[in-house]
């Protein structure tokens, strides 16, 4: 197992992994912690909020678009303003905001659940040139959201079906097609959490429980799997200076008493090369 802690932080439940390429800062949520991180070379800081947050995208050097419980705001890390973009099921007080990626063409997807997991109570949405817009209701966890290189593909699961989907979208980013069955977990009994692409368009994907990131060509076939101490992986996202480290989040609400790791953020090195993340446009 070849890996290093990057923030001994432990998380209730760590999620959003947000590699910053321009700044080089590594930013992830602690959902239940109402509680955004921030780590580079010159250390780690937080920002304390009054709602959950979960995800994240890069607007430009200091401002970011953050999901809450409740809407989609932009946040200035330099000054640490928030300013409201749009409401996020805001008057369902049942769901809040799970996992979320750019897109290519700028724009974000992001995922909502239950704060029970109820069942169904979910779904995943795209923010694009300041709509937001229902993609896929009645999803019970949201996650593994990634894009393949050039936009051709995106990828969700939800997670209790233990399936990752794959939809052809069209010139602007919108699916193009019914999504597809891509990868089928359920005789491993792995649960797909959060995803990201690489450059050669192979998916990494954490699997909540299994404590690693498992990796799977564009057609679906088992490449690798990394190892991290922590068995509640939750989302990985590429980084570092050449963007072949696999940064990786983990959740400690409900870890085994053997688990004395869980929450904590970790690093990877890979022999591969990710994809830098998207910019959102607003």
């Amino acid at each position: 197992m070849t890996h290093l802690i990057y923030s001994d932080t432990a998380c209730q439940l760590g999620e959003g992994a947000l590699w910053h390429p321009e700044t080089q800062v590594l930013y992830w949520c602690d959902i239940l912690g109402k509680r955004l991180y921030a780590r580079d070379a010159q250390g780690q800081r937080h920002w304390d909020f009054d709602r959950m947050v979960s995800a994240a995208g890069w607007i430009d050097d200091t401002r970011l678009l953050i999901a809450s419980e409740s809407d989609l705001f932009s946040f200035d890390t330099a000054t640490a303003t928030q300013t409201h973009i749009c409401p996020l099921e805001a008057d369902n007080q049942v769901t809040r905001s799970n996992d979320g990626r750019a897109d290519p063409w700028g724009g974000f997807w992001i995922g909502t659940m239950g704060k029970a997991a109820q069942l169904g109570a979910g779904a995943i949405y795209r923010f694009y040139k300041g709509t937001l817009r229902l993609l896929y209701p009645d999803i019970t966890i949201s996650n593994a959201i990634c894009f393949a290189p050039g936009g051709a593909y995106a990828y969700f699961a939800d997670t209790p079906t233990g399936i990752i989907r794959r939809v052809t979208l069209d010139q602007e980013g919108w699916p193009a097609a019914d999504p597809e069955d891509w990868l089928d977990l359920r005789d491993e009994q792995l649960r797909p959490d959060g995803a990201v692409c690489d450059g050669q368009g192979n998916v990494w994907n954490a699997q909540y429980g299994a404590g690693r990131v498992a990796c799977y060509s564009p057609d679906g076939r088992f490449l690798t799997a990394l190892g991290v101490a922590a068995a509640q992986t939750t989302c990985p996202a590429f980084g570092g200076a050449d963007l072949s480290t696999l940064f990786v989040t983990s959740a400690a609400q409900g870890a085994a008493g053997n688990d004395p790791l869980a929450g904590q953020t970790f690093c990877v090195p890979t022999s591969v090369r990710g994809l830098a993340a998207h910019r959102v446009v607003l």
